[in-house]
């Protein structure tokens, strides 16, 4: 199995990068780092030859960002602080990178998707519950990855790794049929931006096409929403019929597509962003808004 890529800081920004994803992810910006660390991750970039730089930054940024060749391929309303859009902004270093080849099955799975949008979600069999994983199931969680995914962009099959993301920022959620781990995901939160990642899904092949994906995005959404934080988001693989449709049945919002972003399952995919607000904003006016992030575009 191909190393994970590691996470690091460049000044008090937080970054991720190397070979298994072929690209730097610049995952938290911290304003005083800019514009210095524009440079910075091109001769990060260069020195490894890397064929894409990728940033999840504040909308101010944007701007700035496209003028030094950066292309937004989506974004969030209301991610940051239930006020401050997020954009996702990506620099393509080699032309190939830029080009999905599989463009029809992209339309394709999105079209489904949008189309489910007004169903009623189905959330799984009444017999089983939705739990918090703690650090005694880190064993049973890194195995069920291991079985699922061929590759992953973060450690994720690394009991070590869930145990210190449990501590840190991660909370996982989990499905069990009797003592065994069946269906899992986790909620990878932003407790100053008050928004949370919904990723990580996995469900043995046995279990699948029982609606528990569903099921635990239902449960974490709550979870989530009593812990305080606005909006939820993913960034779900684009040829997933299945992940596309329950986040949009679920209510999510398309908010656009990262291409060539990601190696997951064995091979370099594009990924599809979907958000949604999780609990009331109060927008800057004063006045509660439950509803007030508009369909993308």
């Amino acid at each position: 199995m191909q190393m994970p890529d590691v996470i690091e800081h460049q000044g008090q920004s937080r970054l991720q990068h190397g070979p298994l994803n072929d690209r730097i992810y610049l995952m938290k910006l911290d304003p005083g780092d800019f514009p210095g660390i524009v440079s910075a991750l091109e001769d990060l970039a260069h020195e490894h030859n890397y064929s894409k730089i990728f940033a999840k930054v504040p909308e101010e940024f944007r701007d700035p960002l496209l003028e030094y060749g950066y292309l937004e391929e989506g974004r969030v309303p209301r991610f940051y602080g239930g006020q401050q859009t997020a954009v996702f902004v990506s620099k393509f270093l080699a032309s190939w990178r830029g080009m999905a080849t599989d463009q029809q099955r992209l339309h394709d799975v999105l079209a489904a998707a949008e189309a489910k949008q007004s169903d009623v979600p189905s959330y799984g069999p009444t017999q089983l519950q939705a739990v918090e994983l703690g650090p005694e199931h880190a064993e049973q969680t890194a195995r069920l990855y291991d079985t699922v995914f061929d590759s992953y962009p973060f450690p994720i099959y690394d009991p070590t790794y869930i145990r210190e993301t449990m501590h840190s920022h991660v909370r996982y959620f989990g499905v069990f049929d009797r003592e065994q781990l069946v269906a899992l995901a986790s909620s990878e939160i932003d407790t100053e931006g008050q928004n949370v990642e919904m990723t990580d899904f996995a469900t043995l092949p046995e279990y699948r096409s029982k609606g528990l994906a569903g099921f635990l995005l239902a449960h974490m959404e709550t979870v989530m929403r009593e812990d305080g934080l606005f909006t939820a988001y993913t960034i779900a693989r684009a040829v997933s019929y299945g992940m596309n449709i329950t986040f949009a049945r679920a209510g999510y919002v398309y908010g656009g597509t990262l291409i060539n972003n990601t190696n997951i399952a064995g091979n370099l995919e594009s990924m599809n962003i979907w958000y949604k607000p999780v609990a009331e904003i109060q927008d800057t006016a004063g006045t509660a808004s439950e509803h007030l992030i508009p369909p993308a575009d």
